[in-house]
Protein backbone atom coordinates (compact mmCIF):
# COMPACT_ATOMS: atom_id res chain seq x y z
CA UNK A 1 0.00 0.00 0.00
CA UNK A 2 1.35 3.45 -0.93
CA UNK A 3 1.98 5.99 1.79
CA UNK A 4 -0.20 9.06 1.50
CA UNK A 5 1.71 12.30 0.85
CA UNK A 6 1.44 13.64 4.40
CA UNK A 7 3.16 10.49 5.71
CA UNK A 8 6.12 11.00 3.36
CA UNK A 9 7.13 14.13 5.26
CA UNK A 10 9.93 13.63 7.76
CA UNK A 11 8.12 14.60 10.95
CA UNK A 12 11.40 14.55 12.89
CA UNK A 13 12.61 17.51 10.82
CA UNK A 14 9.45 19.53 10.24
CA UNK A 15 9.16 22.88 11.97
CA UNK A 16 6.15 25.17 12.31
CA UNK A 17 5.35 26.82 9.01
CA UNK A 18 3.25 26.90 5.85
CA UNK A 19 3.83 24.02 3.45
CA UNK A 20 2.24 22.63 0.31
CA UNK A 21 1.02 19.18 1.23
CA UNK A 22 -0.38 18.31 -2.20
CA UNK A 23 -1.91 19.66 -5.38
CA UNK A 24 -4.73 17.97 -7.20
CA UNK A 25 -6.69 18.53 -10.37
CA UNK A 26 -10.44 18.39 -9.80
CA UNK A 27 -12.78 19.04 -12.71
CA UNK A 28 -10.00 20.70 -14.67
CA UNK A 29 -9.11 23.02 -11.77
CA UNK A 30 -6.10 22.89 -9.48
CA UNK A 31 -6.67 22.81 -5.74
CA UNK A 32 -3.85 23.06 -3.24
CA UNK A 33 -3.74 21.56 0.24
CA UNK A 34 -1.50 23.43 2.67
CA UNK A 35 -0.07 21.99 5.87
CA UNK A 36 -0.22 24.78 8.44
CA UNK A 37 2.04 23.41 11.16
CA UNK A 38 1.54 25.28 14.44
CA UNK A 39 3.77 23.19 16.71
CA UNK A 40 6.79 21.00 16.09
CA UNK A 41 5.63 17.37 15.85
CA UNK A 42 6.87 14.96 18.52
CA UNK A 43 8.91 17.74 20.15
CA UNK A 44 6.35 20.26 21.39
CA UNK A 45 3.08 19.24 23.00
CA UNK A 46 0.11 19.02 20.66
CA UNK A 47 -2.37 21.88 20.73
CA UNK A 48 -5.13 21.17 23.25
CA UNK A 49 -8.34 19.89 21.71
CA UNK A 50 -10.32 22.82 23.12
CA UNK A 51 -7.90 25.44 21.75
CA UNK A 52 -7.70 23.65 18.38
CA UNK A 53 -11.50 23.61 18.11
CA UNK A 54 -11.68 27.32 18.96
CA UNK A 55 -8.96 28.17 16.43
CA UNK A 56 -10.88 26.20 13.82
CA UNK A 57 -14.08 28.20 14.43
CA UNK A 58 -12.50 31.66 14.57
CA UNK A 59 -10.09 31.23 11.67
CA UNK A 60 -12.65 29.50 9.44
CA UNK A 61 -15.01 32.42 10.07
CA UNK A 62 -12.24 34.92 9.32
CA UNK A 63 -11.23 33.16 6.11
CA UNK A 64 -14.75 32.78 4.78
CA UNK A 65 -15.44 36.47 5.39
CA UNK A 66 -12.23 37.89 3.94
CA UNK A 67 -13.29 39.74 0.75
CA UNK A 68 -10.10 38.84 -1.14
CA UNK A 69 -9.95 35.16 -0.20
CA UNK A 70 -13.42 33.88 0.70
CA UNK A 71 -14.13 32.53 -2.78
CA UNK A 72 -10.83 30.64 -2.79
CA UNK A 73 -11.25 28.80 0.52
CA UNK A 74 -12.51 25.24 0.20
CA UNK A 75 -11.63 23.87 3.64
CA UNK A 76 -9.98 24.80 6.94
CA UNK A 77 -9.69 22.15 9.63
CA UNK A 78 -7.44 20.54 12.24
CA UNK A 79 -4.99 17.71 11.75
CA UNK A 80 -5.70 14.57 13.69
CA UNK A 81 -2.31 14.81 15.41
CA UNK A 82 -3.28 18.28 16.74
CA UNK A 83 -0.04 19.92 15.58
CA UNK A 84 -1.65 22.06 12.89
CA UNK A 85 -4.34 22.55 10.28
CA UNK A 86 -5.07 21.81 6.66
CA UNK A 87 -6.07 24.68 4.40
CA UNK A 88 -7.43 23.80 0.96
CA UNK A 89 -7.58 26.61 -1.59
CA UNK A 90 -8.57 26.88 -5.21
CA UNK A 91 -5.59 27.47 -7.47
CA UNK A 92 -1.88 27.01 -7.14
CA UNK A 93 -0.05 29.46 -4.91
CA UNK A 94 3.29 29.20 -3.20
CA UNK A 95 3.21 29.20 0.60
CA UNK A 96 4.77 32.68 0.53
CA UNK A 97 1.71 33.91 -1.39
CA UNK A 98 -0.69 32.80 1.37
CA UNK A 99 1.61 33.99 4.17
CA UNK A 100 -0.07 37.35 4.81
CA UNK A 101 -3.61 35.96 4.61
CA UNK A 102 -2.81 33.14 7.00
CA UNK A 103 -0.80 35.24 9.44
CA UNK A 104 -3.58 37.83 9.55
CA UNK A 105 -6.11 35.05 10.21
CA UNK A 106 -4.13 33.90 13.24
CA UNK A 107 -3.65 37.49 14.41
CA UNK A 108 -7.41 38.02 14.26
CA UNK A 109 -7.88 35.45 17.02
CA UNK A 110 -6.28 37.82 19.54
CA UNK A 111 -9.14 40.28 18.98
CA UNK A 112 -11.91 37.70 19.39
CA UNK A 113 -14.28 38.20 22.30
CA UNK A 114 -16.34 35.09 21.62
CA UNK A 115 -16.25 31.93 19.52
CA UNK A 116 -18.44 32.13 16.41
CA UNK A 117 -20.85 29.23 16.05
CA UNK A 118 -20.29 27.91 19.58
CA UNK A 119 -23.94 27.13 20.26
CA UNK A 120 -25.76 23.80 20.43
CA UNK A 121 -27.53 24.67 17.16
CA UNK A 122 -24.31 25.47 15.27
CA UNK A 123 -21.67 23.12 16.69
CA UNK A 124 -21.51 19.42 17.39
CA UNK A 125 -19.49 19.93 20.57
CA UNK A 126 -20.16 23.55 21.52
CA UNK A 127 -18.75 23.25 25.05
CA UNK A 128 -15.34 22.06 23.79
CA UNK A 129 -13.70 25.48 23.42
CA UNK A 130 -10.98 27.48 25.14
CA UNK A 131 -10.72 31.03 23.82
CA UNK A 132 -7.81 32.07 26.05
CA UNK A 133 -5.64 29.12 25.02
CA UNK A 134 -6.59 29.64 21.37
CA UNK A 135 -5.44 33.26 21.67
CA UNK A 136 -2.15 32.12 23.19
CA UNK A 137 -1.45 29.64 20.37
CA UNK A 138 -2.57 32.10 17.69
CA UNK A 139 -0.37 34.96 18.90
CA UNK A 140 2.57 32.62 19.38
CA UNK A 141 2.24 31.21 15.86
CA UNK A 142 1.64 34.59 14.16
CA UNK A 143 4.66 36.09 15.94
CA UNK A 144 6.75 33.07 14.93
CA UNK A 145 5.70 33.41 11.28
CA UNK A 146 6.42 37.15 11.21
CA UNK A 147 9.83 36.73 12.84
CA UNK A 148 10.76 33.88 10.47
CA UNK A 149 9.29 35.22 7.22
CA UNK A 150 12.75 35.29 5.60
CA UNK A 151 13.53 31.68 6.63
CA UNK A 152 12.80 29.42 3.66
CA UNK A 153 12.54 26.40 5.99
CA UNK A 154 9.08 27.56 7.12
CA UNK A 155 7.90 27.16 3.51
CA UNK A 156 9.62 23.92 2.42
CA UNK A 157 8.58 20.44 3.52
CA UNK A 158 11.43 18.21 4.68
CA UNK A 159 10.74 15.15 2.52
CA UNK A 160 11.92 11.69 3.43
CA UNK A 161 13.31 9.61 0.62
CA UNK A 162 12.79 5.92 1.25
CA UNK A 163 14.66 3.12 -0.41
CA UNK A 164 12.24 0.51 -1.76
CA UNK A 165 13.43 -2.97 -2.72
CA UNK A 166 12.19 -4.87 -5.77
CA UNK A 167 9.74 -6.79 -3.56
CA UNK A 168 8.28 -3.58 -2.06
CA UNK A 169 10.01 -3.42 1.32
CA UNK A 170 10.67 0.12 2.52
CA UNK A 171 13.73 1.16 4.48
CA UNK A 172 13.64 4.17 6.75
CA UNK A 173 16.46 6.42 7.89
CA UNK A 174 17.44 5.91 11.50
Amino acid sequence: MDLIPSFSVDHTKIIPGIFISRQDEVGGNIITTYDIRVTRPNVEPAVSVEAMHTLEHIIATYMRNDPDWKDEVIYWGPMGCLTGFYLILKGSRKPQEVFEFLTSAFESVAEATDVPGATPENCGNYRLHNLEMAKWYAVRFADYLRSNSDNERIFEYPKTERLVTDDGQQFYDS
